[in-house]
Protein backbone atom coordinates (compact mmCIF):
# COMPACT_ATOMS: atom_id res chain seq x y z
CA UNK A 1 0.00 0.00 0.00
CA UNK A 2 2.98 2.24 1.14
CA UNK A 3 4.76 1.64 -1.96
CA UNK A 4 1.24 2.42 -4.77
CA UNK A 5 1.37 6.03 -2.63
CA UNK A 6 5.19 6.46 -3.07
CA UNK A 7 4.60 5.95 -6.90
CA UNK A 8 1.44 8.09 -7.33
CA UNK A 9 3.40 11.03 -5.71
CA UNK A 10 4.20 13.76 -7.94
CA UNK A 11 7.39 15.72 -8.33
CA UNK A 12 5.55 18.38 -6.80
CA UNK A 13 4.69 16.32 -3.66
CA UNK A 14 7.86 14.93 -3.47
CA UNK A 15 9.46 18.54 -3.31
CA UNK A 16 7.06 19.55 -0.64
CA UNK A 17 7.95 16.61 1.79
CA UNK A 18 11.57 17.68 1.49
CA UNK A 19 11.09 20.80 1.89
CA UNK A 20 8.92 20.37 4.98
CA UNK A 21 10.88 17.94 6.21
CA UNK A 22 14.25 20.56 6.20
CA UNK A 23 11.98 23.34 7.44
CA UNK A 24 11.20 20.97 10.36
CA UNK A 25 14.99 20.60 10.64
CA UNK A 26 15.95 23.86 10.37
CA UNK A 27 13.32 25.50 12.56
CA UNK A 28 14.57 22.76 15.59
CA UNK A 29 18.14 24.19 14.82
CA UNK A 30 16.81 28.06 15.42
CA UNK A 31 14.95 27.00 18.85
CA UNK A 32 18.42 25.48 19.81
CA UNK A 33 20.10 28.44 18.97
CA UNK A 34 17.74 30.72 20.70
CA UNK A 35 17.98 28.61 24.04
CA UNK A 36 21.77 28.35 23.58
CA UNK A 37 21.84 32.47 23.31
CA UNK A 38 19.01 33.40 25.40
CA UNK A 39 21.33 30.96 28.39
CA UNK A 40 23.82 33.03 27.35
CA UNK A 41 22.34 36.16 27.92
CA UNK A 42 20.81 35.30 31.22
CA UNK A 43 24.56 33.89 32.65
CA UNK A 44 25.78 37.13 31.30
CA UNK A 45 23.32 39.70 33.03
CA UNK A 46 23.81 37.96 36.13
CA UNK A 47 27.48 38.01 36.29
CA UNK A 48 26.96 41.65 34.94
CA UNK A 49 24.95 42.21 37.97
CA UNK A 50 27.02 41.03 40.27
CA UNK A 51 30.30 42.65 38.75
CA UNK A 52 28.35 46.22 39.26
CA UNK A 53 27.43 45.39 42.44
CA UNK A 54 30.42 44.32 43.86
CA UNK A 55 33.06 46.50 41.79
CA UNK A 56 31.18 48.10 39.35
CA UNK A 57 29.98 50.92 42.23
CA UNK A 58 33.64 51.12 43.76
CA UNK A 59 34.98 52.56 40.28
CA UNK A 60 31.97 55.26 40.14
CA UNK A 61 33.39 55.85 43.77
CA UNK A 62 36.55 55.83 42.94
CA UNK A 63 36.32 58.15 39.61
CA UNK A 64 34.22 60.84 41.63
CA UNK A 65 37.06 60.62 43.69
CA UNK A 66 39.34 61.43 40.90
CA UNK A 67 37.31 64.33 39.64
CA UNK A 68 37.18 66.18 42.80
CA UNK A 69 40.73 65.59 42.98
CA UNK A 70 41.14 67.48 39.51
CA UNK A 71 38.59 69.96 40.06
CA UNK A 72 40.58 71.03 43.45
CA UNK A 73 43.68 71.01 41.22
CA UNK A 74 42.21 73.85 39.05
CA UNK A 75 41.98 75.92 42.62
CA UNK A 76 45.76 75.12 43.48
CA UNK A 77 47.38 75.66 40.26
CA UNK A 78 44.74 77.87 38.17
CA UNK A 79 46.43 76.50 34.74
CA UNK A 80 45.04 75.44 31.50
CA UNK A 81 46.18 71.94 31.62
CA UNK A 82 44.58 71.66 35.13
CA UNK A 83 41.56 72.43 33.97
CA UNK A 84 41.59 69.93 31.25
CA UNK A 85 42.42 67.33 33.16
CA UNK A 86 39.38 68.26 35.64
CA UNK A 87 36.87 67.89 32.50
CA UNK A 88 38.42 65.10 31.75
CA UNK A 89 38.49 63.59 34.74
CA UNK A 90 34.69 64.71 35.64
CA UNK A 91 33.65 62.81 32.04
CA UNK A 92 35.46 59.95 33.25
CA UNK A 93 33.79 59.99 36.68
CA UNK A 94 30.20 60.24 34.56
CA UNK A 95 31.23 57.21 32.31
CA UNK A 96 31.65 55.46 34.95
CA UNK A 97 28.59 56.23 37.19
CA UNK A 98 25.97 55.62 34.30
CA UNK A 99 27.54 52.02 33.84
CA UNK A 100 27.29 51.37 36.93
CA UNK A 101 24.21 52.35 37.60
CA UNK A 102 22.17 53.05 34.29
CA UNK A 103 21.20 49.65 33.84
CA UNK A 104 19.13 50.08 36.79
CA UNK A 105 17.46 53.10 36.17
CA UNK A 106 16.60 52.36 32.54
CA UNK A 107 15.30 49.13 33.65
CA UNK A 108 13.13 50.92 36.60
CA UNK A 109 12.10 53.63 33.87
CA UNK A 110 11.43 51.55 30.74
CA UNK A 111 8.15 53.07 29.46
CA UNK A 112 7.56 51.38 25.80
CA UNK A 113 6.96 53.95 23.45
CA UNK A 114 3.12 54.05 21.85
CA UNK A 115 5.04 52.62 18.53
CA UNK A 116 6.51 50.00 20.08
CA UNK A 117 2.98 48.91 21.84
CA UNK A 118 1.29 49.20 18.71
CA UNK A 119 3.82 46.93 16.20
CA UNK A 120 3.48 44.56 19.36
CA UNK A 121 0.17 44.06 19.05
CA UNK A 122 0.25 44.02 15.24
CA UNK A 123 2.88 41.17 15.63
CA UNK A 124 0.91 39.08 17.72
CA UNK A 125 -2.01 39.13 15.66
CA UNK A 126 -0.37 37.12 13.09
CA UNK A 127 2.45 35.05 14.65
CA UNK A 128 0.23 33.86 18.33
CA UNK A 129 -0.22 30.03 18.94
CA UNK A 130 -4.00 30.58 19.43
CA UNK A 131 -3.82 31.67 15.76
CA UNK A 132 -2.06 28.07 14.22
CA UNK A 133 -3.37 25.77 11.70
CA UNK A 134 -1.66 22.54 12.92
CA UNK A 135 0.73 21.13 15.73
CA UNK A 136 3.80 22.35 13.50
CA UNK A 137 3.05 26.23 12.77
CA UNK A 138 1.83 26.70 16.51
CA UNK A 139 4.95 25.14 17.98
CA UNK A 140 6.83 27.71 15.68
CA UNK A 141 4.08 30.51 17.03
CA UNK A 142 5.31 29.21 20.07
CA UNK A 143 8.61 30.36 19.24
CA UNK A 144 8.08 33.17 17.15
CA UNK A 145 5.80 35.08 19.99
CA UNK A 146 8.57 34.41 22.77
CA UNK A 147 10.78 36.18 20.70
CA UNK A 148 8.41 39.21 19.76
CA UNK A 149 8.02 39.29 24.00
CA UNK A 150 11.78 39.47 24.54
CA UNK A 151 12.53 41.66 21.97
CA UNK A 152 9.11 44.28 23.12
CA UNK A 153 10.84 43.83 26.67
CA UNK A 154 14.36 45.21 25.05
CA UNK A 155 12.56 47.52 23.27
CA UNK A 156 13.98 46.02 20.07
CA UNK A 157 12.00 47.45 17.13
CA UNK A 158 13.98 46.21 14.53
CA UNK A 159 13.45 42.44 15.55
CA UNK A 160 9.60 43.05 15.91
CA UNK A 161 9.35 44.49 12.56
CA UNK A 162 11.38 41.98 10.79
CA UNK A 163 8.96 39.33 12.28
CA UNK A 164 5.87 41.09 11.02
CA UNK A 165 7.77 41.89 7.42
CA UNK A 166 8.45 37.53 7.62
CA UNK A 167 4.75 36.96 8.12
CA UNK A 168 3.84 39.33 5.85
CA UNK A 169 6.30 38.75 2.83
CA UNK A 170 5.42 34.48 3.36
CA UNK A 171 1.46 35.18 3.78
CA UNK A 172 0.52 37.78 1.79
CA UNK A 173 2.67 38.20 -0.48
CA UNK A 174 2.79 34.30 -1.45
CA UNK A 175 -1.13 33.59 -2.79
CA UNK A 176 -2.57 30.31 -3.77
CA UNK A 177 -3.33 27.27 -2.10
CA UNK A 178 -1.37 24.37 -4.82
CA UNK A 179 1.63 22.30 -3.97
CA UNK A 180 4.00 25.25 -6.02
CA UNK A 181 2.70 27.98 -3.87
CA UNK A 182 2.96 25.95 -0.50
CA UNK A 183 6.29 24.86 -1.40
CA UNK A 184 7.31 28.44 -2.53
CA UNK A 185 6.06 29.63 1.25
CA UNK A 186 8.31 26.98 3.22
CA UNK A 187 11.09 27.47 0.86
CA UNK A 188 10.89 30.94 2.22
CA UNK A 189 10.31 30.27 5.67
CA UNK A 190 13.58 28.21 5.62
CA UNK A 191 15.65 31.08 4.21
CA UNK A 192 14.23 33.11 7.15
CA UNK A 193 15.17 30.51 9.48
CA UNK A 194 18.25 30.47 8.30
CA UNK A 195 18.73 33.84 8.14
CA UNK A 196 17.77 34.11 12.08
CA UNK A 197 20.06 31.24 12.50
CA UNK A 198 22.99 33.42 11.45
CA UNK A 199 21.92 36.48 13.05
CA UNK A 200 21.74 34.52 16.43
CA UNK A 201 25.54 32.74 16.26
CA UNK A 202 26.53 36.41 15.27
CA UNK A 203 25.25 37.71 18.41
CA UNK A 204 26.13 34.68 20.51
CA UNK A 205 29.96 35.72 19.36
CA UNK A 206 30.22 39.22 20.21
CA UNK A 207 28.38 38.38 23.69
CA UNK A 208 30.99 35.73 24.24
CA UNK A 209 33.37 38.05 22.78
CA UNK A 210 33.01 41.54 24.56
CA UNK A 211 34.21 42.29 28.34
CA UNK A 212 31.98 41.21 30.20
CA UNK A 213 32.04 37.73 29.02
CA UNK A 214 36.19 37.65 28.94
CA UNK A 215 35.70 38.88 33.17
CA UNK A 216 33.04 35.94 33.61
CA UNK A 217 35.37 33.38 32.43
CA UNK A 218 38.82 34.86 34.29
CA UNK A 219 36.67 34.44 37.36
CA UNK A 220 35.89 31.17 36.55
CA UNK A 221 39.07 30.46 35.93
CA UNK A 222 39.78 31.82 39.69
CA UNK A 223 37.46 30.10 41.23
CA UNK A 224 39.05 26.85 40.25
CA UNK A 225 41.46 28.24 41.62
CA UNK A 226 39.13 28.25 45.32
CA UNK A 227 39.53 32.64 44.32
CA UNK A 228 36.51 34.70 44.41
CA UNK A 229 38.20 37.44 41.62
CA UNK A 230 35.25 39.78 42.42
CA UNK A 231 35.99 40.16 45.78
CA UNK A 232 39.78 40.50 44.85
CA UNK A 233 38.67 43.37 42.35
CA UNK A 234 36.77 45.41 45.38
CA UNK A 235 39.53 45.18 47.97
CA UNK A 236 42.15 46.64 45.75
CA UNK A 237 40.01 49.50 44.44
CA UNK A 238 39.06 49.92 47.99
CA UNK A 239 42.94 50.48 48.90
CA UNK A 240 42.60 52.74 45.90
CA UNK A 241 39.65 54.42 47.19
CA UNK A 242 41.35 55.25 50.20
CA UNK A 243 44.69 56.24 48.78
CA UNK A 244 42.43 59.05 46.59
CA UNK A 245 41.05 59.91 49.90
CA UNK A 246 44.23 61.07 51.51
CA UNK A 247 45.38 62.65 48.14
CA UNK A 248 42.27 64.56 48.21
CA UNK A 249 42.81 65.95 51.63
CA UNK A 250 46.57 66.57 51.50
CA UNK A 251 45.56 69.22 48.31
CA UNK A 252 42.98 70.58 50.47
CA UNK A 253 45.05 71.28 53.11
CA UNK A 254 47.53 72.88 50.56
CA UNK A 255 44.67 75.18 49.43
CA UNK A 256 43.59 76.22 52.67
CA UNK A 257 47.28 77.17 53.45
CA UNK A 258 47.34 79.01 50.32
CA UNK A 259 44.02 81.14 52.25
CA UNK A 260 42.50 79.86 48.53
Amino acid sequence: MSAEIILQQTPDDAALFDKREQLAAVRTTLAERESELAQVRAQLKTFEGRYLRQVGVLYAELDALEARIAEREVDLYDSDSARRRAEEARRQAQETHDAAFGDAHEAEEFDPPPSLKTLFREVAKRIHPDFARDDAEQKHFTLLMARANQAYSRGDTDTLQRLLDDHLEINASIAGEGAAAELLRITRQIQHAERDIATLDAERHTLLSGEVAQLHRDAENAAREHRDLLTELATGLREQIADAQRRFEFIDRQIKAHGR
